[in-house]
């Protein structure tokens, strides 16, 4: 009986953390479920990238000082960091306006965890005080801001314009949303139950629920939205042209002493896998024999990839594998943490020694004698 009773007491405490993780993820997705329609989204796990990733490729000094700065940020203004379920960035295509001009995408930011979004909400009107107003739309407070460059510039790009107004809104008690007003409201409605997210994105995205960061979209049917395919804003028109081709995911966790990169893009059928894979390998090819040409180096010089980043990128580069799966390209990579641990170190500063030797003594010039 004692026997029994401690084998299922092992099983429940074995269970507890996997029943966590799941319940944890769940809440993530149904959090997601809620968001407006999306083309592509990008997912970031907070707590995952503060508590599990930064401790191994971070200095022991730095990761104190940096949870001693959350402790802060928590005391100060009830906000810690690593408190973050998630923070998701959305990036929606619209539709060419009525005189067929190219529209530029919304985009907004959705961050939740275990902090007040209402709290939050009013820390950013208090800090931007009269350069905010709220807006009331359905059963929300939108805090909107003007960006005065992005409106200069839509002088000149009207295509700019629905960028031009950014705001803040609560779209939960501990949730809260940053991004151009229309997808704000946007938002806001699918917060009420109208224009959701389509599920299968959210299920892709969150196919791992133990990722630190991944990606997700479909780019083709982005482009097709928004280079008129489907209609105008004003004119809607019936797709002929229905294809998950392009549609992809990527995404990054851990594995034992790696940071593992996955990913696969559908491509319709084996033949154009095979196709797009060999072009694609062709051209990864390309950029690591190009480690070695001064031109690449000094490109790299420019985009400040020295030292260890560009070490860092040959290495992802050199690890990475891309391969035809049926009707899918997918690729994969086991970066060593090291690796980045090298890349994130602060480098040396070169310091140019003058020579202290005295000028050597200049010579007179030697003037020729004229002979007669």
């Amino acid at each position: 009986m004692k026997t029994r009773f401690l084998k299922l007491w092992l099983t429940a405490a074995l269970a507890i953390p996997f029943l966590a993780a799941a319940a944890a993820a769940q809440s993530v997705q149904t959090s997601l479920a809620s968001l407006p329609e999306a083309d592509m989204l990008i997912y970031l796990s907070p707590q995952r990238i503060l508590n599990d990733a930064a401790p191994r490729v971070m200095a022991a000094k730095d990761v104190t000082e940096m949870r001693a700065s959350f402790a802060e940020m928590k005391k100060s203004v009830g906000f810690d960091p690593s408190s973050v379920d998630y923070l998701v960035f959305a990036l929606r295509f619209r539709k060419p306006a009525g005189d067929l001009s190219f529209v530029a995408p919304d985009v907004m930011a959705v961050m939740g965890g275990d902090f007040s979004a209402d709290s939050l909400f009013s820390l950013a009107q208090l800090t931007l005080q009269s350069s905010v107003h709220v807006e009331k739309y359905g059963s929300k407070s939108i805090a909107v801001m003007r960006v005065d460059p992005i409106a200069a510039q839509a002088e000149k790009m009207p295509m700019l314009k629905s960028l031009i107004d950014v705001g803040g809104v609560p779209l939960s008690a501990n949730s809260i949303a940053v991004g151009n007003l229309p997808y704000l409201k946007s938002a806001v409605d699918a917060a009420d139950g109208t224009g959701r997210i389509n599920p299968a994105l959210v299920d892709s995205l969150l196919r791992d629920p133990n990722v630190l960061m991944a990606s997700a979209g479909a780019p083709l049917g982005s482009f097709a939205k928004a280079l008129g395919l489907l209609g105008t804003e004003t004119t809607p028109r019936e797709g002929t042209c229905n294809t998950p081709f392009g549609n992809f995911y990527s995404s990054v966790t851990i594995s034992g002493t790696n940071f593992s990169v996955r990913g696969a893009m559908n491509a319709d059928n084996p033949d154009t896998a095979k196709i797009i894979s060999s072009l694609l390998s062709m051209i990864m090819q390309q950029g690591i024999n190009a480690g070695a040409d001064k031109q690449a180096e000094s490109m790299l010089d420019s985009m400040k990839l020295t030292g260890g980043e560009s070490e860092m990128f040959s290495t992802i580069l050199k690890s990475l594998k891309l391969m035809p799966k049926d009707n899918e390209v997918v690729w994969e990579a086991d970066i060593p943490q090291q690796a980045i641990a090298e890349a994130l170190k602060p480098k040396p500063a070169k310091v140019e020694v003058k020579s202290t030797a005295p000028a050597p003594p200049r010579r007179k010039p030697v003037r020729k004698k004229r002979t007669k």
